[in-house]
């Protein structure tokens, strides 16, 4: 697995030393000059990440070398905690112990100096390694790059030809779009009433272009638009660029003088030739494969084509559902679905057999179906399962392909997972990272924005509070870029909130993009990474003796399940060993004593270790209705931001005043959610 989001890491490590908060801090704890040669030997590795990130695939070298400075600075984010622990602890002490907490203390390993010892040692040891590993830096010829704008390839230039014959289950959708496309004109709301756009949106491998393709050589279309032009756009909006694509098939002085010397023109000169040629003439424009989001660039294309006749026309196909609204002048983009499984049936049929020889192998044909519920009607992903088996016959073969994920299956690249990457490379940095958390919720989760919130916040991926926004404004906004993106679908609005779904499909890639980093744990998890840092349990009954792991640098432990909530043996067992948990969700726990355990339905008191893990930042327990009180010593929690406890019926209006006056250091979050 290549290694991902490593220079954001490194970028929010270096970020948080620079902080005058965070500098302030390392001079209480009394590591102050320990973190500054840390900082410098972080940016000499930093410097050259960008570029390593993007040439990892040609280098199995690179990616290991990769791999070892992720795994230093998730050591280095542990060590940050601490400081941050330690100084928020000392407040508390200061503020609200007594001179027992004190005495003990002293006699204890927070120590300071028994404390600044240790972490001294720890950060030095991090920065050995870090200029260990540094020191090979030059032999993989990197440059220095250190803003974060790197180039995403994206797919080959498209082309306008297709074979009707060849495409299956699309017949509908073209229906609607030439209904679109002979409709008069009324208003788009522009200042361009005699043209209009209408975009078809969708995620990659829905056939989107197939689709816009079947109307652009459809007979009654050609009839309707004597002027036709197909514009594969893809990565680049530049409008010099898009003009030449328009008027270099129309031009009669591109035939006669040819391509370079249109190029070698001014933008003014070609900019007279494009309206020339579109002047007056009733027109059909197919920009294919759209990504950009700059609305000046697209206003100022629209201007140059706004002298084409009534009728006019502009098909735009793109992932993006903002693109689609800041170009469609419709009342609603066109949305395109997947197909019906027996259209799925027909396609996957053609691509694995040869023609006619299906009938041979019924007992293909049934395992086929069965293979189909992985591509959950998308064509690509039918295309690219279908095509791995042809003129492949022998059962098990297919067996093995339908028990496989789609993930682990070998890629070339117009097939499903890198078309569907492209999307995710697009993201910006701190997306990628929050899109790969989404990996710990199995398939066809009903996710609420909430849950998604705090396993973010836990995780540092989203900004402290500020007077204008919460984390959990932050977390909404990052699911509308998802949304635009066309990474969740059934979103449900309810106000303070919302409930979302992702495709199948999608699930696949957030876990391919996730692995080493997040791990589902269920029935056939024989073993857990020892560098995993997020674990999802996901089935009841699991048999936690037997499966491998080690489990001191897990950040996040979730049942996301209903109903499927922690047992004793299991926090007895592996709980108590993470020691720089950040989230921990006890909802819908089963266990019925808890002398070393947390949370169940017939508990009444809450350990007093909890007070123990003091990297934790969010608490959530539901169904505990006799739990009566918290632990006496629950203000050790220094790091912790929220506690979330629903249907405890015994606690409400009891410790919300308490709760406020325990962490006197976390005034940058709103107020604590206890709530039925």
């Amino acid at each position: 697995m290549a290694e991902s989001f490593i220079f954001s890491i490194a970028e929010s490590l270096t970020v948080k030393l620079a902080s005058r908060a965070y500098e302030e801090a390392s001079r209480v704890v009394g590591v102050y000059d320990d973190l500054q040669e840390l900082k410098n030997s972080l940016s000499y590795v930093k410097a050259v990440l960008l570029d390593a990130e993007q040439k990892q695939e040609q280098s199995h070298e690179l990616q290991e070398w990769l791999k070892q400075i992720k795994l230093i600075f998730y050591d280095a984010e542990n060590v940050l905690d601490q400081v941050d622990c330690q100084t928020l602890r000392k407040q508390v002490i200061r503020d609200y112990g007594t001179p027992k907490d004190k005495v003990g203390r002293f006699f204890s390993s927070s120590n300071p100096l028994v404390f600044r010892y240790k972490l001294a040692h720890q950060i030095k040891e991090i920065k050995k390694r870090l200029d260990k590993v540094a020191a090979d830096r030059d032999k993989f010829g990197l440059q220095v790059i250190d803003v974060d704008r790197r180039v995403v390839h994206k797919r080959e230039m498209t082309y306008s030809h297709v074979v009707e014959s060849d495409v299956i289950g699309r017949a509908h959708d073209k229906k609607k779009i030439i209904k679109l496309l002979m409709e008069p004109i009324l208003d788009n709301n522009a200042g361009y009433k005699h043209i209009s756009v209408i975009p078809i949106v969708g995620f990659g491998g829905l056939g989107k272009t197939t689709l816009a393709k079947l109307v652009f050589n459809d007979k009654r279309v050609t009839k309707s638009f004597p002027l036709k032009r197909w514009v594969s756009v893809s990565d680049d909006f530049n409008i010099k660029s898009l003009i030449l694509k328009i008027i270099n098939p129309l031009s009669d002085f591109a035939s006669s003088t040819g391509q370079q010397n249109l190029r070698d023109l001014e933008i003014e000169q070609l900019q007279h030739r494009l309206r020339n040629v579109l002047e007056g003439q009733k027109f059909l424009l197919v920009l294919d494969d759209v990504w950009n989001e700059d609305r000046v660039k697209w206003v100022e294309l629209q201007h140059l084509i706004s002298v084409g006749a009534q009728g006019s026309k502009v098909i735009v196909t793109t992932r993006s559902q903002s693109i689609a609204s800041m170009m469609g002048t419709v009342a609603n983009p066109y949305h395109l679905k997947g197909l019906s499984p027996k259209d799925s049936l027909r396609l996957f049929v053609r691509w694995a057999f040869k023609e006619g020889e299906e009938g041979k192998y019924p007992d293909l044909i049934e395992i086929g179906r069965e293979i189909l519920k992985k591509c959950k009607g998308v064509p690509l992903a039918v295309r690219t399962l279908g095509s791995s088996l042809f003129s492949k016959h022998d059962i098990q073969e297919w067996e093995s392909l339908r028990d496989k994920e789609i993930w682990n299956l070998p890629q070339k690249e117009d097939d499903i997972l890198p078309a569907l990457k492209l999307s995710y490379d697009e993201m910006p940095s701190h997306l990628r990272q929050c899109f790969a958390l989404l990996s710990l919720y199995p398939k066809n989760h009903h996710f609420n924005s909430f849950g998604v919130a705090s396993l973010w916040g836990a995780a540092g991926l989203l900004p402290l509070q500020s007077k204008d926004k919460t984390m959990v404004d932050v977390a909404h906004q990052y699911l509308r870029d998802f949304m635009a993106r066309s990474f969740l679908h059934d979103v449900s609005d309810c106000g303070t909130f919302y409930f979302f779904g992702i495709h199948d499909l999608v699930h696949d890639l957030a876990v391919y993009v996730a692995k080493d980093v997040c791990q589902l744990v269920n029935s056939n998890t024989q073993d857990i990474s020892e560098n995993v840092l997020h674990l999802s349990f996901v089935e009841n009954g699991l048999p936690y003796s037997s499966i491998k792991t080690s489990l001191q640098g897990v950040r996040s432990i979730l049942f996301p399940v209903n109903n499927q909530g922690a047992s004793e043996a299991f926090l007895d067992a592996w709980v108590l060993n993470c020691k720089y948990l950040r989230y921990l969700d006890l909802s819908d726990s089963t266990c019925e004593t808890l002398p070393e355990s947390i949370g169940c339905y017939e508990l009444e008191v809450l350990p007093e270790w909890l007070s123990n893990l003091s990297s934790l930042k969010f608490l959530f327990m539901a169904g505990c209705p006799k739990l009566k009180s918290l632990p006496s010593d629950i203000h050790r929690l220094t790091s912790l931001q929220v506690l979330r406890i629903i249907n405890c019926t015994k606690l409400y209006g009891k410790y919300e005043p308490q709760v406020g006056e325990c962490w006197p250091m976390i005034s940058h979050i709103k107020h604590t959610d206890i709530r039925k």
